[in-house]
């Protein structure tokens, strides 16, 4: 058996208010492998991490590391000691070269006080050498892609002599082969001695990449696996405590209605001289869901902000049903039919502050059964919010209570449910499960199914290539801000050939594009 470098044993947290984070977890990892830690938002994946790494502190419980009783004070404590972090949220400055930010805090220096350049790119250079990292460490962060500033931050640990490495969500934003080849470099790590503590939602990623699995729930863990003996299902249903739809086949309607409800023709946007979005045209059916897969960062938000009226465009036109919507305020839009699930729940999503049922129907509070003609009807919005409550089984006190009580799988229904009740003819989904548990996800994944299956038009716009692949019924994939493929199946392609397309690699011929708008 391997050598156990890092020891957690009956690990407890609970926080000020009461709140217990994890529950006597005990888990060990050994040096040299890869080890998964799996479950819900909120399960206590991350507090756990956390105090590994010195940002919290265990209410019981003791660590031992490399042998020793250690309780790290901060998280520079961990970092000295060989311990690293990769946060989701890259904390990297886009203005300093790749050898700045890898050698910051710890440079090398000339004449006691100024920063040996020509050291911190040898020093740098030699690093990524090392670990089979193909980068120029001149260049300035700003102009990096995004797996190219992870391989900074990775690097910046290595600089630092970890042994232990935490990733936090690596692949959240990586197309599969950008994920391949991050596979590829962890896979030496572990071969150089280094042990991975890898945390993913995505259960293939782990299923592909992991040792051992460890997997937790409320807070407790269920138990750490060997890969070879446990499988997705069994790992899913011990994450959300039943079993989850893995496809959702079984639960779409064949539609024989062709009509056009939602059309986009011609969009472009240009900002500070930029062109943002080129010539955007796509058509959705009626009962029928279109994907748009892409790389964070290639027009997709700025897209669905104009489509929905929250920003400008510079020119184009969309339609619902044949109508020109195109001018039309945000309420005007809604009036016609167009509803909106947004990327931000908390920012745009939901009004901090108030409470369930205000959030509930604040998308259609002028309806006269709510609307009085001069107060409100309170009991008539209790009604309808417990209706909603049932339906989408949101997990609250009661309609009373304040939004911001809710977990953010609760709040994303609140949303859904209510975007859901205004009878919307199109609805657009912007990555409408970002952040939230599995349970909660496989259920708004149906609620989307639901709508397609009653005719509503959805666009679907998501990071998540599972998601996007998984719900979808037809495809589109943006690159720099136009569309450079469409797919009529989306069981027609495959990840890989999917990602050829978001990195900008691969793009279709100008017939093919064509059938995005139905021609």
């Amino acid at each position: 058996m391997s050598e156990i470098i890092l020891d957690l044993k009956d690990i407890t947290k609970i926080y000020s208010n009461g709140v217990v984070a994890n529950r006597n977890v005990s888990v060990d990892f050994r040096k040299g492998e890869i080890h998964s830690i799996v479950g819900e938002n909120g399960a206590g994946k991350s507090t756990l991490m956390k105090i590994i790494f010195g940002i919290e502190h265990a209410s019981s419980g003791t660590i031992t590391y490399r042998g020793k009783p250690t309780q790290f004070h901060n998280s520079m404590e961990a970092i000295l000691n060989g311990i690293g972090m990769v946060h989701q949220h890259f904390m990297l400055i886009d203005d300093f070269s790749v050898a700045e930010n890898i050698v910051l805090g710890m440079e090398p220096k000339q004449k006691r006080f100024f920063l040996n350049k020509k050291e911190a790119v040898n020093v740098t250079k030699n690093l990524a050498k090392k670990y089979n990292f193909d980068m120029d460490v001149t260049q300035r962060v700003s102009r990096l892609t995004v797996s190219a500033k992870q391989k900074v931050e990775i690097l910046k640990t290595l600089y630092r002599d970890a042994e232990v490495i935490i990733l936090d969500e690596p692949t959240a934003v990586l197309t599969p082969q950008e994920t391949q080849a991050l596979f590829e470099n962890l896979k030496h790590f572990k071969n150089m001695g280094h042990t991975i503590l890898f945390i993913s939602h995505k259960l293939n990623e782990v299923k592909a990449i992991s040792d051992r699995i460890t997997i937790m729930q409320n807070g407790e863990s269920r138990g750490t696996f060997n890969n070879e003996d446990i499988t997705i299902e069994q790992m899913t249903e011990l994450i959300v405590g039943r079993k989850v739809s893995l496809s959702y086949d079984d639960f779409k309607f064949e539609s024989d209605r062709d009509g056009v409800a939602f059309k986009v023709e011609g969009l472009h946007l240009m900002k500070k001289g930029v062109p943002i979005l080129k010539d955007i045209n796509f058509a959705i059916r009626e009962g029928e869901i279109l994907g748009v897969a892409g790389v964070q960062g290639n027009g997709q938000s700025e897209l669905v902000q104009g489509l929905v009226g929250l920003a400008g465009i510079n020119g184009g036109k969309w339609f619902i049903n044949d109508q020109d919507i195109t001018s039309l305020s945000v309420d005007q839009k809604r009036i016609h039919g167009l509803a909106y699930i947004p990327e931000d729940r908390m920012k745009e999503g939901i009004a901090q502050g108030a409470t369930v049922a205000e959030n509930l129907i604040s998308s259609y509070y002028r309806r006269k059964e709510i609307n009085g003609p001069i107060f409100m009807n309170d009991k008539a919005i209790g009604k309808v919010a417990t209706q909603l409550i049932k339906m989408f089984s949101v997990r609250t006190k009661n309609y009373k209570s304040k939004i911001e009580s809710l977990s953010g799988g609760n709040i994303q229904k609140v949303v859904v449910a209510r975007e859901t009740n205004t009878d919307p003819k199109v609805m657009i989904a912007e990555q409408p499960t970002r952040g939230i548990d599995i349970g909660s996800a496989e259920f708004i994944h149906k609620q989307l199914i639901d709508m397609r299956n009653r005719n509503v038009a959805i666009l679907l716009v998501s990071a998540d290539l599972n998601e996007v692949m998984e719900v979808s019924d037809r495809l589109i994939v943006m690159y720099e801000g136009e569309i450079v493929a469409h797919f009529d199946r989306t069981k027609d392609v495959g990840e890989m050939e999917l990602g050829l397309y978001m990195l900008g690699v691969k793009r279709q011929d100008e017939e093919s594009l064509k059938r995005a708008s139905l021609c």
